[in-house]
């Protein structure tokens, strides 16, 4: 018994293993998109590049679209700004740290296979939208706390606004195939300011 004691204190507990395998997985899968592109995602691909077995990974995430989605999510996830008393600096904010996170190595070509793998046959459409909706929560958040506050019109449409939020450095970055810089959050934050501003 004493010795069995002795052996789980050295290795831990599970969690932190786990831990490490997963950041293993989605790191390969970054890395093997921005090398490669999509095409050369395939879960073999992945359980070779990280040194895991596929087994461990189905468990985690038992579609390929699962997987695309949690490594995008780990360099594109949810966030959260602090209250900063003014819709535009907050928006700045937000905007400033996707365009940090849409700049790192891998990450558009990684974004365009998640669109697409939404569009796939067979795919579960369900996954992608809870997906985009944990990333936009904040941008909604932001929306309804000015609105709160008094610096944000109370008519505003607030899905409406967030997806123009949203979509502004994506499309940047997918469809134009430009990454994203200071000077167009600085464009987005006064053109969404002045369409949602409830002051001058």
């Amino acid at each position: 018994m004493a010795d069995e004691h002795d052996q789980q204190t050295r290795r831990g507990p599970g969690r932190p293993r786990q831990a490490h395998v997963t950041r293993a997985v989605l790191d390969a899968v970054v890395d093997l998109v921005a090398e490669s592109g999509m095409s050369a995602l395939t879960m073999d691909a992945v359980a070779a590049r990280a040194g895991v077995s596929k087994p461990a990974m189905y468990r985690r995430w038992p579609t390929k679209q699962d997987l695309v989605i949690a490594a995008a999510e780990s360099r594109i996830g949810p966030l959260a700004v602090p209250d900063m008393g003014d819709f535009r600096a907050e928006l700045r904010a937000l905007l400033t740290s996707r365009m940090e996170a849409y700049r790192r190595p891998g990450v558009d070509r990684l974004l365009a296979g998640v669109i697409g793998a939404a569009a796939e046959a067979g795919a579960e459409p369900g996954a992608y939208r809870a997906y985009t909706a944990r990333v936009m929560s904040e941008t909604r958040h932001l929306l309804e706390r000015g609105v709160a506050r008094g610096d944000v019109r109370a008519d505003v449409d607030v899905d409406a606004a967030a997806t123009l939020v949203a979509a502004s450095l994506a499309f940047r970055m997918v469809g134009e195939q430009r990454l994203p810089d200071e000077v167009l959050v600085e464009s987005v934050v006064d053109l969404i300011g002045r369409a949602v501003g409830d002051r001058p």
